[in-house]
């Protein structure tokens, strides 16, 4: 049987911001329904890898694949129609919520669907329901984004980003924001996208979602990936003195 085509695949990227080069050579890729999990500490380059592969940013130099689109070859971005289509395939999670504080929950997460898909409002309005459901907030698809918990927030977030029925899921550290004890609530949701198949690339800081959710753990620092593998082996048996610093730390953090 002939393996699936990967659905992110980036080969030997190099993105800078002026003189400073934050990814060097950055190889890997993403097979369909794989959870792939980046730790690393601070200014390791993390997010802007993740933000390459929805050309947020922009490598330089390197091969960059998505959905089966080759993003960027080489510097050179896509055409902005292709990018748009391709966009509407990966849904993104920030750090902040992003909301509109305007709209109804349920109008920040039927708008897209209803803007780009160009889907009739009454078949967004019930894919939105039964999102907010999933996350377990359909009691709150009339209330505004200021009436909500920082928690609140980001599972809407979620929703809005799963109504333009993405085929991978970007997160980058969406529970940094958040207060301790709304962190959980988030992961929960996060755990169940995984259960159900999703394809995922999360950025993270919590430890124990990488260790119970990921396929794979890339972990990196001064713009490369150091090491990848198995949650077990990341963190029971690191190979790199680094991967096995840096845990040390954070585990002595939490």
């Amino acid at each position: 049987m002939t393996a699936a085509a990967p659905i992110v695949a980036a080969r030997d990227l190099v993105k800078s911001f002026g003189a400073h080069r934050v990814l060097h050579e950055v190889s890997f890729s993403v097979a369909p329904s794989q959870v792939v999990v980046v730790i690393g500490p601070s200014g390791s380059g993390k997010s802007t890898l993740l933000r390459c592969c929805n050309a947020l940013e922009v490598p330089e130099d390197g091969t960059l694949t998505v959905c089966g689109t080759d993003l960027v070859r080489n510097g050179t971005l896509i055409p902005e129609r292709e990018l748009n289509a391709l966009r509407m395939q990966v849904g993104m999670v920030f750090q902040s919520f992003n909301l509109f504080p305007h709209l109804t929950v349920l109008d920040n997460v039927s708008v897209g669907p209803r803007s780009l898909r160009r889907m009739p409002r009454a078949e967004a309005e019930a894919l939105a329901r039964d999102l907010l459901g999933k996350v377990g907030l359909a009691q709150k698809a009339e209330a505004y984004p200021a009436t909500l918990s920082g928690g609140q927030k980001q599972r809407v977030a979620i929703a809005r980003a799963l109504a333009m029925q993405p085929r991978v899921m970007l997160f980058d550290e969406p529970t940094s924001a958040l207060d301790p004890e709304l962190v959980g609530e988030v992961l929960q949701v996060m755990k169940g996208l995984a259960r159900e198949g999703m394809t995922m690339i999360v950025v993270t800081h919590e430890m124990g979602f990488a260790r119970e959710v990921a396929d794979v753990v890339m972990v990196m620092d001064g713009g490369r990936i150091i090491e990848e593998g198995p949650p077990e082996q990341i963190f029971g048996a690191p190979r790199n003195p680094r991967t096995r610093s840096f845990l040390q730390a954070v585990i002595a953090r939490d």
